[in-house]
């Protein structure tokens, strides 16, 4: 009688197991923050500088694969395309995706101007913002 024994690579398998954020932000000190919060709970990060390159991170990006991205984190300030024209170009090409977009600034959200972004985006945080904040609208958008 013989046996086969399949090995399975630990890091191979937590890889494809881990939520996916993608952090989007022009200052790198931000970017560094999320990113070790977001690996320190577990999360497989991206980083992208500019919303265009996110615009183009996420198009390439499919929720069926490994390229999957299960959060983004947006600063609604960024060079070539702000945070708020990629939400917008989201929700005509990736929908749900865009439910999944976290838009962070420092502006004022209580005196947001009717119809933008920051008025009507169910998921925003105001900077500065603690880790609880966070966590909590991290939780109330991927259930983890």
């Amino acid at each position: 009688m013989s046996t086969s024994t399949r090995l399975i690579f630990l890091p191979d398998l937590l890889e494809l197991q881990l939520p996916r954020v993608l952090i989007v932000d022009d200052e790198p000190g931000i970017r560094f923050a999320l990113k070790r919060w977001f690996e320190r709970q577990h999360w497989t990060v991206s980083e992208a500088g500019d919303g265009h390159t996110a615009l183009t991170q996420l198009l390439a990006s499919d929720d069926a694969s490994e390229s999957r991205v299960d959060l983004v984190i947006c600063d609604l300030h960024l060079p070539l395309l702000s945070g708020e024209e990629l939400l917008q170009a989201l929700m005509v090409s990736r929908p749900a995706v865009a439910e999944r977009l976290i838009l962070s600034t420092g502006d004022a959200v209580s005196h947001a101007a009717p119809g933008t972004a920051l008025a009507f985006h169910p998921h925003v945080l105001q900077k500065p913002f603690d880790l609880a904040t966070l966590r909590t609208l991290v939780s109330t958008i991927v259930g983890l």
